[in-house]
């Protein structure tokens, strides 16, 4: 039959999946000639073969792609046939101005824990096993193409049968970036307070029989995780959490529960379907459940509360610490690596530097996180719909609904109804994440935090740096909130100053609508009636808004309803204790009307 050639180009999440090895399979076994690499931009493959074929090829590559790969768009365009003799991955070629992007922080995979717990496997019990299919990823990049050079593995050479792994395209760690074993990877040691870098375990086995030890003997232990470092203790124990609150400065704000896993879950808090998913997800969020009378995590984990925040074990290090052992607990608190209000300590130096007073010991390992990154927190929530027939009542769907979106999530994008020129939108004070914009594309930023110190700052500044630098973006729009005070805002302003660039402000609850209308792809041609009642934002009026109704859409808004103006007790000190302006609106109310709220 005769032969065509096609030119074909991928863009989405198609790098560090194992994309290429999946690419090269599927040529292989419609017997197509030719090459695939990667590049900055995306995945380009070029192809020998019939026409039907190469056809069947495209839709195959839609429909069979890799379990962690995400397409946002093929380009096929034909051409003459090129003569290939064979199907073969060649070099990445790094692209001027090119950008894709990033794949997301990924669970332990079920053939790395099988391989882990394997007495017969080279890997058994290594706490960095991971394939292309899973382990770390948006942590350690540091340019792309993703390739091991651009990552923090760059300094570690792969030994012979990592290698032969690495370059076997029908392996399942061929090209996985991170790829490790005992004789050639990153290590655990243990360290304690003002030791320096003297190991009081030898290897990494004795390392963590050590660690678990101590956490059973209600220890506080500082953890080098995938994203930066938890303290941990053991949640059964009251003492030791109440101590962790104590020295982390953290009065009543719950910490988070790690659990060996579903069962122990299930044992501690009450689990539906929705939520059970959620907590097995490759992304592992931390998830909100609701407490067991009879659980065993203690009351001081979660003060006054009635809910959990519950997560699996993510790595393989995470999985041989909470591994099965009579006497030790199935849960420990996992919580950020940090002095409250100062962001996650993601190096070794900064963790033995801000966290030895609230540490009896460290467990570190040498890969280097590039990016800090926290926990993702979700919570599963029922919406209740109509349901399809009249007179047939009521039906509930359970959803995911984000409260932190971080680690497993970021930096992926949402897909934006149109496209825009290169923005970055510097978010707000609190719980500040930010956003960068090119194309169709809006990649979020992991979680910040309060920006309120100097640490939070730098580590926002970094992380802008960072993700312009990913995806080749350097803003012509800058958006800020309209609160002349908050750090995000000055930041907004004076680099606007300096480098010329268009700044506007954005009134915080009209951010908070448009944000609901591009997550459900709205055109924004229509207006909507948009709800936001989260708190204080800067209002036109030089006032402090808060419970707002507005009719709006992506371009404006005007404000119909809101709760009526109030003086607020102790000023910000309202804001983080809201029963000060509930004390406000009722001193003031009507209470013949409830209209007399709103204005």
């Amino acid at each position: 039959m005769e032969l065509a050639g096609a030119r074909i180009h991928i863009t989405g999440v198609v790098q560090g999946v194992g994309f290429r090895p999946f690419i090269f399979g599927l040529a292989q076994r419609m017997e197509l000639t030719g090459w695939v690499r990667n590049s900055t931009g995306g995945v380009d493959i070029e192809l020998d073969g019939t026409v039907e074929m190469i056809a069947r090829f495209a839709d195959s590559i839609r429909t069979e792609h890799p379990p962690l790969a995400y397409i946002d768009q093929l380009d096929m365009t034909p051409r003459p046939p090129n003569g290939f003799t064979g199907f073969e991955i060649v070099a990445s070629l790094p692209t001027a101005d090119a950008f894709q992007p990033v794949s997301a922080d990924i669970t332990i995979c079920p053939d790395c824990l099988r391989e882990l717990l394997d007495p017969n496997n080279r890997r058994y019990r290594y706490p960095f096993i991971n394939c292309t299919n899973c382990g770390p990823r948006f942590t350690i990049i540091q340019d792309i193409p993703y390739d091991r050079p651009n990552t923090t593995m760059s300094s570690f050479p792969m030994c012979p049968d990592c290698l032969r792994e690495y370059q076997d395209p029908l392996d399942r760690r061929f090209h996985a970036q991170p790829i490790a074993c005992p004789e050639c990877g990153p290590h655990v040691w243990i360290e304690l307070p003002g030791d320096g870098s003297s190991p009081v375990a030898p290897s990494d086995q004795e390392t963590i029989g050590y660690a678990r030890e101590q956490l059973k003997m209600g220890q506080i232990l500082a953890i080098k995780g995938l994203g930066g470092f938890h303290l941990a203790c053991d949640a059964t124990n009251e003492s030791a959490v109440a101590e962790l609150r104590r020295r982390k400065l953290r009065v009543d704000k719950p910490f988070a529960v790690m659990v060996t896993d579903a069962g122990a879950a299930a044992r501690h808090c009450w689990l539906d379907k929705s939520e059970q998913a959620l907590l097995e997800s490759r992304e592992r969020p931390i998830v909100i459940l609701r407490r067991r009378q009879r659980s065993a995590i203690v009351s001081e984990v979660a003060p006054g509360q009635q809910t959990i925040g519950l997560m699996l074990p993510y790595t393989p290090l995470h999985q041989l610490l909470l591994e099965p052992a009579a006497g030790f607990p199935d849960a420990l608190v996992m919580t950020s690596g940090n002095l409250c209000d100062e962001p996650i300590a993601y190096t070794n130096d900064e963790a033995r530097e801000r966290l030895a007073p609230l540490a009896d010991a460290f467990l570190l390992h040498n890969r280097d996180i590039y990016i800090r990154c926290d926990d993702s927190v979700m919570r599963s929530i029922a919406d209740i719909e109509e349901a399809d027939e009249p007179g047939t009542g009521e039906s509930s769907v359970s959803r995911p609904y984000p409260l932190r979106r971080s680690r497993g999530y970021a930096p992926f994008p949402v897909m934006l109804p149109w496209e825009l020129p290169p923005i970055l939108a510097v978010g707000a004070e609190l719980k500040n994440s930010f956003c960068v914009a090119r194309s169709h594309y809006a990649f979020l930023s992991h979680h910040i935090g309060d920006l309120e110190n100097y640490q939070t700052l730098r580590s926002f500044e970094k992380g802008i740096a960072h993700l312009e630098s990913l995806f080749r973006l350097t803003p012509e729009i800058i958006a800020y909130d309209l609160h002349p005070n908050y750090l995000a805002t000055r930041y907004a302003k004076d680099r606007s100053g300096s480098q010329g660039i268009d700044a506007y402000g954005v009134q915080h609850h009209h951010a908070h609508i448009a944000s609901c209308l591009a997550e459900h792809q709205h055109s924004g041609e229509r207006p909507v009636i948009g709800v936001a009642f989260d708190g204080t934002g800067y209002g036109d009026d030089g006032a402090l808004w808060g419970g707002e109704f507005l009719v709006a859409n992506y371009y404006g808004y005007h404000r119909a309803a809101h709760l009526r103006y109030v003086p607020l007790p102790g000023g910000d000190k309202a804001i983080r204790e809201p029963w000060r302006t509930g004390l406000a609106y009722l001193v003031q109310a009507d209470v013949d009307s409830a209209e007399s709220f709103f204005t």
